[in-house]
């Protein structure tokens, strides 16, 4: 069983950078590949970034690419998002969630979500 709480959501302008992290409770996260997605309002919730459980294999949606980097240590049983050159597009709460398998863009592959954290960017 995990368990996965986000933080560092928040406010911020067009053009500038957060990092959100996932921090993860149980004995195997650093087995699990892990993932973000997002969800704005109206909108289904869409992938974001992927991470393998060694972090040697990557996976981004074009939408994020060159602006995103996902990254873990699982020492600290934590998965970081990076965010720079933030957009107005990007508002959204942001979820991470764990899988037992490789990484995956399809969300209903994975086991373990967390609750969200809310990245707002304004114009």
């Amino acid at each position: 069983q995990v368990q996965l709480v986000e933080s560092g959501g928040e406010l911020v302008q067009a053009g500038g950078s957060l990092r959100l992290s996932c921090a993860a409770s149980g004995r195997t996260f650093s087995s699990y590949a892990m993932g973000w997605f997002r969800q704005a309002p109206g909108k289904e919730r869409e992938f974001v970034a992927a991470i393998s459980w060694s972090g040697g294999i990557t996976y981004y949606a074009d939408s994020v690419k060159g602006r995103f980097t996902i990254s873990r240590d699982n020492a600290k049983n934590t998965v970081y998002l990076q965010m720079n050159s933030l957009k107005p597009e990007d508002t959204a709460v942001y979820y991470c969630a764990g899988r037992g398998g490789g990484v995956s863009d399809r969300g209903e592959r994975y086991d373990y979500w967390g609750q969200g954290t809310q990245v707002t960017v304004s114009s």
